[in-house]
């Protein structure tokens, strides 16, 4: 019997194999989709990332901008570089600004004359003191004699140390007598990173790193620079070397998103290292690469034997939870993520809830301080009528035994005018004690002027002071809060009459307003003794007064001050040239509302 020799069947191993090259290429579009989705999951944290960083260093900045604007005021200060020989002049200085630095946070702060001479500093009892040093080649001290705020980073020739510096000018008659300078210490806001696989760079106009997680990086320009620009740096000296070596990194190692600060010139950048997007890519094609595996082992399935059904399932399962495992897990870190910076953004609004909240205390602690110097005068006046009260109801209980109704009910009448009379002054301090809302409103500005003048009614006729008034008949509305405005206008009528109590008769206030285009002008003038040249100066500064402790702490008109700053508006001081001083107070025009009636005390 002869057989013929039976064909032999393609492998089915080789046909899977082909199977698999067809599908190999849809491999490249899930490597596509999957590096866009992480690269942009990665850009979206590091953004965040940077943001929170850039707004710590602008509020580290920030905080000491206008430092040296205000220091360049102190008597301590101009004294000195008027009389630069003066031992004790250098010696107030020198201890002045140690004790500013030491509370700031600042690093240094020292004072130069228009020589680029340092005069005075906070570091003067140290070893590396900047007394006698000439900085005159540093760019902030030729813009701060310009007129100008300098500013500049650089590593300190004396101490070593890298720093921001903030100047201003010192003017006395119009003239530059000087440069006050502070240093800022900017190395915490490296340590603030952490040890995190993105990297921080901060570079500078010329390209070179100044701040950064990485210390082999510092002081390394990130591109070429020219013979022009490597001259201007070795004429200011901002870094510890002349030769900067190049910072040769590989950016197609990193991934990397950069945020401008304008007001410094600086590019804060976030480098995060590829791997970061690689290795998720890869763990996604390694999924993809398996769900490939498993359609061709599906397929090889079917194509075998019914008993080999069971395993196939088994498989499938196995697959499936572990795709959805590692969804769960990567869905979870990113839940934790965004929790956390949610955390960090209620914790930012709540300290600045905290900070308004100590803003208005400060106020109402000035508003109860006014009406704590007022209490006496305010006793006397619930006083008064409260006795009389209490003398017409005796009366009226005798009239009644005596069955004089006429009499009696004339009592009650007088009782009932007494009552009215306490009940206005109670509600002329209420209004003036309770708390204002921070958004200016429009405010009526006459009835707000003669609340004040109630609550200061009877010390007026006490001292015999003459009130000669000249408000307009129609009512002025003003942009202002409303309890503040009266806090204010309290503070300022309460001087006036401080000042009247020095001279004797006759003693007279002047209070007058007027709508202009500008807006609402307030003026208060007395026939006191006026203001001495001191106190035209430092008549705003907190804690300055010219009373006795027993008498104020000084901060009445610095309050008012910057109250009537937050309305947009202007707190002049001045003499009147007829003698006493003048008040000049300036606010914007509120639209009109409806106005309201006029106190007890105006209409008498």
């Amino acid at each position: 019997m002869i057989t013929t020799p039976s064909v032999p069947r393609r492998p089915r191993w080789r046909s899977l194999a082909l199977l698999a090259l067809c599908l190999a290429p849809l491999l490249w579009p899930l490597q596509h989709l999957a590096e866009r989705y992480y690269r942009s999951e990665l850009a979206g944290q590091n953004r965040q990332t940077l943001d929170l960083y850039v707004a710590n260093l602008l509020g580290t900045l920030h905080r000491y901008e206008v430092l040296p604007q205000i220091l360049g005021e102190l008597p301590a200060l101009r004294n000195l570089l008027v009389e630069p020989e003066d031992p004790q002049a250098i010696a107030k200085a020198n201890q002045l600004l140690a004790e500013i630095s030491s509370q700031t946070g600042a690093e240094v702060m020292y004072l130069i004359d228009a020589n680029g001479n340092t005069v005075a500093t906070s570091n003067w009892d140290k070893s590396d003191s900047f007394v006698g040093r000439n900085f005159a080649f540093r760019p902030y001290f030729s813009e701060a004699m310009a007129g100008k705020l300098g500013r500049f980073f650089g590593l300190g020739t004396t101490s070593g140390k890298r720093g921001y510096y903030f100047a201003a000018p010192v003017i006395e008659n119009g003239k530059t007598m000087g440069v006050l300078v502070v240093k800022v210490d900017l190395d915490h806001t490296e340590r603030l990173w952490g040890n995190t696989p993105e990297q921080l760079l901060t570079t500078d106009n010329n390209g070179v790193v100044i701040l950064t997680s990485r210390p082999d990086w510092r002081f390394k320009a990130t591109r070429e620079l020219s013979p022009q620009e490597r001259q201007d740096i070795f004429a200011i000296l901002p870094y510890p070397t002349r030769d900067l070596q190049p910072l040769n990194l590989d950016m197609n190692a990193w991934l990397v998103q950069t945020q401008i600060i304008d007001e410094t010139g600086w590019s804060v950048n976030i480098l995060a290292p590829r791997t970061l997007v690689d290795r998720p890519v890869r763990t996604v094609l390694a999924i993809g690469g398996a769900t490939l595996l498993v359609v061709m082992l599906l397929i090889s399935l079917m194509m075998q034997r019914r008993r080999h059904y069971l395993d196939r399932i088994a498989f499938e399962a196995k697959a499936r939870r572990e795709l959805e495992g590692r969804v769960v897990e990567r869905t979870r870190d990113l839940e934790g993520l965004n929790q956390r910076l949610r955390k960090e953004v209620l914790e930012r609004e709540h300290a600045q809830q905290e900070l308004v909240r100590a803003q208005d205390d400060l106020v109402q602690a000035g508003k109860l301080s006014a009406l704590g110097t007022m209490s006496a005068s305010i006793s006397h006046e619930l006083n008064q009528p409260l006795a009389a009260i209490r003398s017409y109801a005796e009366n009226a209980e005798v009239l009644l035994d005596h069955q004089r109704l006429d009499d009696a009910r004339g009592n009650l009448k007088l009782i009932n005018e007494l009552t009215g009379r306490m009940s206005s002054i109670i509600a002329h301090l209420r209004a003036f004690a309770r708390r204002d809302r921070h958004a200016p409103e429009s405010v009526a500005l006459q009835p707000a002027l003669d609340d004040a003048l109630a609550l200061l009614a009877k010390r007026r006729r006490s001292m015999e002071v003459e009130l000669i008034r000249d408000l307009p008949a129609a009512t002025l509305w003003v942009e202002a809060g409303e309890t503040r405005l009266r806090q204010v206008l309290g503070n300022l009528l309460a001087n006036a009459l401080d000042a009247l109590t020095e001279k004797g008769p006759p003693r007279r206030l002047w209070l007058s307003a007027q709508s202009t285009a500008e807006g609402v002008t307030v003026y208060i003038r007395d026939n006191g003794p006026g203001f001495c040249m001191e106190a035209l100066g430092r008549a705003g500064e907190p804690f300055y007064t010219t009373k006795t402790r027993t008498q104020g702490l000084g901060l009445g008109l610095a309050i008012c001050d910057t109250l009537i700053r937050a309305f947009g508006g202007e707190l002049l001081f001045a003499n009147h040239k007829e003698g006493g001083a003048l008040i000049t107070l300036r606010l914007r025009a509120g639209a009109p509302g409806v106005s309201l009636q006029a106190s007890e005390d105006s209409r008498s």
